[in-house]
């Protein structure tokens, strides 16, 4: 087999079944594969143990239910299929992804021709973001390009069909981004290709409201729990693209990238054009957040 430039190190189980990742292989007629139909979630470890698993198993098991999908695993299983991968490396800290599909069955698109779905686990090194990164911040567009209608394919459901994003991305990076955030068929401020949104303006903190048709970030939760945990206001709305743009601060977040500053959309300068007060504090207070969020597989 030729082999394929870029892949990553780590290993890959399939239905159990530990590989490196150069040799890790799905069935040709899986549903996954052939349409998209699958789920996933990443979690990140911190001491190679999980952070917020709990939280992710939740939503994992609400995304199989908006695609109509039984999972036949126990939350301990899937945490264990997870552990087992993550102890199959000697990475410091891992990125683990679970991508549940609806298994091999015939070319069809209903679902029950599928027996049983399949659990494909990824144990990869993590890489989150450096201090240059950090100090420097990122450059965003906001292409023509809509985020999904959550009465079509809600991006609430954390599945395997990411094409929107995919082309957000590469439509971002041809404008000079860094990244997409996406707006929704009304003009608000939904979220990045694979991140929450918040904007600080005042010291008070905004992000879109998860009926604007985004996902339950476990970090935007996180965030936000602990802030109004201390009395600190965060408001969740329907906001538009200048809102967004007239903030003093703007960041990202998610498993991976933690907090992480925007300093440019289309080019306009956010605040002074360097990482604000709101920002700094909450990179600054993150590893603590994680901290106290770290579970057992």
């Amino acid at each position: 087999m030729t082999a394929i430039p870029g892949l990553p190190e780590g290993v890959v189980s399939v239905d159990g079944v530990i590989r490196p990742v150069a040799e890790a292989r799905v069935h040709a007629m899986d549903h996954g594969f052939l349409f998209g139909d699958s789920i996933y979630e990443v979690v990140r470890t911190l001491g190679r143990r999980p952070v917020a698993m709990a939280e992710h198993l939740v939503r994992l098991r609400a995304s199989a239910e908006a695609l109509y999908m039984a999972l036949p695993w126990t939350d301990r299983e899937i945490s264990r299929a997870m552990g087992d991968a993550v102890a199959a490396t000697d990475f410091p800290e891992c990125y683990v992804r679970i991508v549940v599909t609806r298994g091999a069955g015939a070319m069809s698109l209903l679902p029950d021709v599928c027996p049983r779905p399949s659990m494909i686990v990824y144990a990869l090194p993590l890489r989150t973001p450096t201090a240059e990164d950090l100090a420097r911040g990122a450059q965003v567009a906001v292409p023509a390009r809509l985020r999904n209608d959550r009465r079509a394919l809600a991006p609430a459901a954390k599945t395997g069909n990411y094409l929107n994003n995919v082309l957000a991305l590469v439509e971002a990076r041809r404008a000079g981004g860094e990244d997409a955030i996406l707006l929704n068929a009304q003009g608000h401020v939904t979220e990045a290709t694979t991140a929450n949104v918040f904007w600080a303006k005042g010291g008070r903190l905004a992000t879109p409201s998860l009926d604007c048709g985004i996902l339950a970030g476990i970090t935007r939760t996180l965030l936000i729990d602990a802030l109004r945990s201390e009395g600190a206001p965060v408001d969740e709305g329907r906001f538009g693209y200048e809102d967004m743009c007239g903030a003093d601060e703007v960041m990202l977040t998610g498993t991976v990238r933690g907090v992480s500053p925007v300093v440019r959309i289309d080019g306009r300068t956010i605040g002074d054009g360097r990482p604000g007060p709101v920002t700094r504090s909450l990179i600054a207070r993150y590893d603590g957040l994680l901290a106290a969020a770290t579970q057992d597989w």
